[in-house]
Order: structure tokens, then C-alpha cells, then sequence
């Protein structure tokens, strides 16, 4: 849950489990900029590796694309251009046909 709340943003503890509820009456913009870059980076991950585990694998290992560290260190980095960092270098690698 902390670390989902990073990646949301740091909504407050009460809203976030609201939303895990079910209850969401408005998301902010910068939550749905972040929900976006998040789902784009599970979809690229999916077509890049044919098996989930290599893309949850590949998403925690060390990469020196991200300053020797894994791409989800670089998204709880809590900046929403981040996420947008993660999603830019995954799609310039799916062009390449990696």
C-alpha cells in the first residue's frame, strides 16, 4: 500500500483506502497522469516479455539505464516525470524490437 501510494502520488492514507473501497468521488489530474504512465508501462511490459514473471523480474533488476538502479526504484523516485521517464525508455525499447 505505501509503496501504491507513491506511485499515485502520496494521496492521503483515508483516501487512497477509500479508493481501494471502491468510493472515489474525484481523482486529481496528477493521479490520473500517474494511473496512465503506470498501466503504459504494464501493457509495454506485457508485449516485451511473454511471461509475467520476466516482466515483474525485469521491472525490480538493476539496469544501467536508471543509474544502475531497477525502473521501479527510478518510479518511487515520487515524481510524476519518473513514471514518465520509465514509459518513454520502455517505448523507445519496444521500437527497437528488444
Amino acid at each position: 500500500n505505501d509503496e501504491a501510494r507513491v506511485l499515485l502520488g502520496q494521496p492521503s492514507r483515508s483516501t487512497f483506502f477509500a479508493w481501494k473501497r471502491g468510493t472515489v468521488r474525484t481523482v486529481p489530474y496528477d493521479t490520473v497522469s500517474r494511473v496512465s504512465y503506470v498501466l503504459g508501462i504494464y501493457k509495454i511490459l506485457q508485449i516485451l516479455f511473454k511471461r509475467p514473471l520476466q516482466a515483474d523480474a525485469w521491472i525490480r533488476k538493476d539496469n544501467a539505464a536508471f543509474g544502475g538502479k531497477s525502473a521501479l526504484a527510478r518510479m518511487f523516485g515520487g515524481d510524476v516525470s519518473d513514471l514518465a521517464w520509465v514509459r518513454a525508455y520502455l517505448e523507445v525499447t519496444r521500437g527497437q524490437g528488444v
